[in-house]
């Protein structure tokens, strides 16, 4: 399967840049789906268009057992600092994260399965908004299982580039992919007043410090510390004159986590660290908006893809995961049916290649190998060499 990988690796390459140069954010992919379900149907493949807001599902085969194969297609609002060929055309927006790999190398999958007789159906969902939710709070993954592209699946499979990692080489966590994400807005609430008598109010930005201090506590000394947790602030909005002490301060953060008990003692330890400010005189608001559920690798799916792995790349290619608290809205499938993500090596030497930075990049060498395990992996699970 490597080997009939790299027989299209220009294709793969053609695919990648050509979605890398026209980017698009989260339930606004149009282009891209468009390209998405062109390509699919010249392979002959039974195409669904629109499948939660911008998605596409491709069909090949019929029948179970079903294996659906999971790629995400959305940008992020960065302003691409790389020069080369293949830059972004759209100003502000930049694949900084890979889902422009990721969705070539899903089309490259279908390329090579298309010539396989396989019994069941492989299901190829081409997600949006993985970066982003919608207004009510969801994300693409969200709302394709809405539209029901996740009905009758048997085992679901994804990859995620790493820059981290050298080409050749994969990664693959047990159990967990990716930690749970939430979010919290907060308000604190005082008194505003004349910043030359702030004995005559209640001051939001003082109180603001005393629980800046409570939530930084919470993960320190009220959780287990063999768990994993984070929480961090990152906005803080008050006040607008130099001498005027604002009535109200805004914050907002996130919440990371990878046990569900652990989950639900962040947001009441939050809800105490905020009580502070009742403490003090003033008062606060709380909104937990959930997110992401932890994604966790199912052993068997893992053992599948590390099999693959090693007889496509050779036994040394098993890259040790590094633990982390990155979130992945793959877990929403996760929970659907058995599933595994797996880290494909994609460092380029030579400078800083950060995901969600404006110089992030992959060694397209990456593209083939990926294609290959998942369209290998496919194949044995149908099969029955799973």
């Amino acid at each position: 399967m490597l080997n009939r990988a790299r027989e299209i690796e220009q294709q793969l390459i053609n695919w990648r840049r050509e979605i890398h140069m026209h980017p698009e954010l989260g339930f606004q992919e149009f282009k891209t789906a468009e390209l998405v379900a062109e390509t699919l149907r010249s392979l002959g493949l039974r195409v669904k268009t629109n499948v939660g807001k911008t998605g596409v599902v491709g069909y090949l085969g019929e029948g179970k057992p079903v294996v659906a194969l999971r790629a995400d297609m959305d940008a992020l609002p960065i302003q691409e600092a790389n020069d080369v060929p293949y830059a972004s055309q759209s100003p502000g927006v930049m694949h900084a994260c890979g889902h422009d790999a990721h969705t070539a190398i899903l089309l490259g999958v279908a390329t090579l399965l298309r010539e396989e007789e396989l019994p069941g159906q492989v299901r190829f969902l081409f997600q949006p908004a993985e970066e982003m939710s919608d207004e009510e709070g969801k994300s693409g993954a969200a709302r394709m299982i809405e539209d029901g592209a996740m009905e009758g699946v048997d085992v679901v499979l994804a990859l995620h580039v790493n820059s981290d990692v050298p080409v050749g080489n994969i990664d693959i966590d047990d159990p967990y992919i990716s930690a749970g994400v939430d979010t919290f807005y907060a308000t604190l609430m005082g008194k505003g007043c004349h910043g030359a008598y702030p004995h005559r109010g209640v001051d939001t930005i003082f109180i603001l410090g005393q629980v800046i201090n409570a939530i930084q506590g919470i993960v320190s000394r009220r959780i287990d510390p063999v768990q994993p947790a984070v929480i961090s602030i990152g906005s803080v909005h008050g006040g607008q004159a130099d001498n005027v002490i604002p009535d109200r301060v805004e914050i907002s953060g996130t919440i990371r986590s990878v046990d569900e008990k652990v989950r639900r003692e962040l947001f009441g330890e939050l809800e105490r660290a905020l009580g502070v400010a009742r403490a003090l005189g003033g008062d606060f608001e709380l909104r937990i908006e959930e997110g992401y559920p932890a994604s966790l690798n199912d052993p068997q799916v893992a053992s599948l893809i590390r099999r693959v792995a090693i007889d496509s790349l050779g036994a040394d290619c098993l890259h040790p995961p590094e633990p982390g608290m990155g979130a992945e809205d793959f877990g929403l499938l996760a929970n659907l049916a058995p599933g595994a993500m797996f880290s494909l090596g994609t460092k380029l030497e030579g400078g800083p290649r950060e995901a969600h930075s404006p110089t992030f990049d992959i060694d397209e060498r990456a593209l083939p190998i990926g294609a290959a395990i998942l369209a290998e992996a496919t194949r044995r699970y149908l099969v029955g060499e799973g």
